[in-house]
């Protein structure tokens, strides 16, 4: 690195990087931006100080873009998370075209488009599922030139269709020697256009202006600061009842207020809050779900007391699963409750590789309490050791949604991903996962963590992390 940048110089950058894009890097960080800092220097023929005070007093737009192409990764597919997908046509779509009857259509905002592939994701299903597709406006966004420049040019490598569905790439996209171009149809569906989220922008963020906003894997990446700043613009841009779908590394969850929490077709989004009360939106093969109640809630078993599980996971080697049983079955009463004995049996189980007997412990579980995030991790684990990633990550992802401050769903999520290829899922989960062990409670942390200490547990994260391209 530049002898002449010292560590204030590397701190003054990534504060104004933070303050003028959003990007939150931490000092594990400094080696990463000081090689982007050196470049911006070289390029421009300026000296770090002129540099950072340019930065810090508001550089110009083409700046910023430059250092969204060094600073911004960029990496997606069509239809990335397809469940998501699956909610917007079945649900989403169809529910706000009836609320737009009669008006200017149906508006959808990809907010932090990369390449574009999110947002035609979102012309196809427009596509798909209306009868008169002209009435849906798609606009989408991105601080990123590059970026941008590629997605209106549309062309894209055959990698990008991995989760595309055979029917529809035969539709909507022809070969071109190594690449694939979209449809012109779905090309013209979409307006893009270079905008920074951070920024206070009127004509971005008109009140009551969107159905839906997609801003998936934005705010994962932005200081706590500008992550609300954000959300509050899309939660004032969006109709009553509108939606917003973020990544499944992300919740609002000490974000913002106003929002209902949907779960349908095996995914969460959200739906902003125009009632006085607020239900959760539940798939439509079950019954409506109540309001949510707000008379205080029962311990949540997820934190509440447990066996000695260090003791009882000695008993689990050489196949002595009952006695660890007895220990957990014949425990005091006061310590825990009937959710908290069922949960803690069927982790023994889990532990115990005792699959169908700890997945039937945990149904009962839930038949109990349906928002018992220990049980849904639980139930992660035993998919994922039957050969089921997918039924294994659904679990992991209700568990973080009922519990987002609980680590070890987004830890085991992360692996899983790692092991399936998808490395940005991989860096999301795993890096939310190595923020939240550093508090997890101790309790939940013998219960769950395997019988591993929580510094072992950090630093299989950390290496994990590692192997995915992320921050050690």
């Amino acid at each position: 690195m530049n002898p002449a940048l010292g560590p204030m110089d590397l701190a003054r950058f990534g504060a104004a990087v933070a303050a003028r894009i959003g990007l939150d890097f931490d000092e594990t960080r400094f080696g990463f931006l000081g090689e982007v800092l050196e470049r911006r220097l070289a390029a421009l023929g300026r000296t770090p100080a002129a540099y950072l005070a340019r930065l810090e007093a508001g550089d110009t737009a083409e700046e910023l873009g430059a250092l969204a192409r060094e600073l911004t990764v960029g990496e997606t597919y069509f239809f990335r998370n397809r469940e998501q997908f699956q909610a917007l046509a079945e649900i989403v779509l169809p529910e706000r075209r009836i609320a737009a009857a009669g008006g200017d259509g149906v508006r959808l905002l990809s907010a932090g488009c990369a390449s574009g592939e999110e947002a035609y994701s979102l012309a196809i299903v427009a596509r798909e599922t209306i009868v008169d597709p002209a009435s849906v406006t798609i606009r989408a966004v991105d601080i990123n030139p590059a970026a941008l420049e590629q997605a209106a040019a549309a062309h894209y490598s055959p990698w990008a269709l991995r989760e595309t569905p055979p029917e529809m790439r035969r539709k909507w996209f022809r070969g071109d020697g190594r690449h694939v171009v979209l449809a012109e149809a779905v090309r013209s569906a979409v307006g893009f256009a270079q905008r920074n989220l951070l920024a206070p922008d009127p004509e971005l963020w008109p009140p009551g202006h969107y159905d839906v906003v997609f801003c998936r894997n934005v705010i994962m990446y932005f200081t706590p600061a500008q992550a609300r700043a954000l959300i509050a613009r899309v939660a004032a841009s969006l109709r009553p009842g509108g939606y917003l779908f973020l990544g499944h590394a992300e919740t609002l969850r000490g974000v913002a207020e106003g929002f209902c929490l949907c779960h349908t077709h095996g995914t969460f989004y959200y739906r902003l809050d125009w009632r006085d009360s607020c239900r959760t939106i539940a798939a439509p093969v079950r019954k409506p779900a109540e309001p949510v109640s707000t008379a205080p809630q029962p311990r949540h078993p997820a934190t509440a007391p447990t066996p000695d599980m260090p003791a009882v996971r000695a008993a689990l080697p050489t196949g002595r699963v009952a006695e660890a049983l007895a220990s957990v079955r014949t425990r005091p009463p006061e310590a825990a409750g009937e959710t908290e004995a069922l949960l803690a049996e069927a982790m023994v189980l889990a532990d115990g590789d005792r699959l169908a007997v700890a997945e039937a412990a945990c149904r009962r579980l839930l038949a109990v309490d349906p928002r018992n995030a220990g049980a849904h991790y639980v139930l992660a684990l035993c998919r994922e050791r039957a050969g089921d990633c997918a039924g294994a990550a659904e679990h992991d992802r209700e568990a973080s949604a009922l519990a987002p401050e609980f680590a070890m769903p987004r830890l085991h999520l992360g692996l899983v991903a790692r092991r399936a290829g998808d490395r940005v899922l991989a860096r999301g989960e795993l890096g939310q996962a190595l923020v939240l062990l550093q508090g997890e409670d101790g309790t939940r942390l013998s219960l769950f963590g395997g019988g591993f200490p929580r510094d072992t547990l950090v630093a299989l994260c950390r290496a994990a992390l590692r192997e995915c391209g992320g921050a050690p």
